[in-house]
């Protein structure tokens, strides 16, 4: 099931990204992991992931730089393989640190992801 989520934003620069989000809009930083990833609280049920640019994802401020990604209770297999029986294709599997990912779109061809964390 899924229980959980935020909105990845990939970005060119992790310093500027996170004095962006919590000094200018005034949101407070969850997480940091270096300039690998960052968590921006931005309220109750809203979580901003910042991403670093990457060769495999689109570019910062492109079409598609801006993702929905939801967090599984379950195991990434268990989860796939349930929206999978409701006709949901997934692309892009990755596995990075702390765990994994499997993409797929939305009927307009938008982005998401399912993301379980390592266990």
């Amino acid at each position: 099931m899924i229980k959980g989520g935020n909105v990845t934003i990939f970005i060119s620069n992790m310093g500027k990204a996170v004095d962006f989000y919590t000094n200018v809009l005034g949101l407070k930083l969850a997480q940091r992991y270096g300039d690998h990833w960052a968590s921006i609280s931005a309220g109750p049920g809203l979580s901003i992931g910042l991403h670093p640019k990457s060769p495999n994802q689109p570019a910062p401020g492109t079409a598609g730089s801006i993702q929905i990604g939801l967090e599984c209770s379950d195991t990434l297999d268990k989860e796939t393989k349930r929206l999978e029986s409701k006709g949901i294709k997934f692309t892009k599997p990755a596995a990075g640190e702390g765990g994994a990912s499997a993409y797929f779109t939305d009927p307009d061809g938008n982005t998401l992801y399912l993301w379980a964390a390592q266990r």
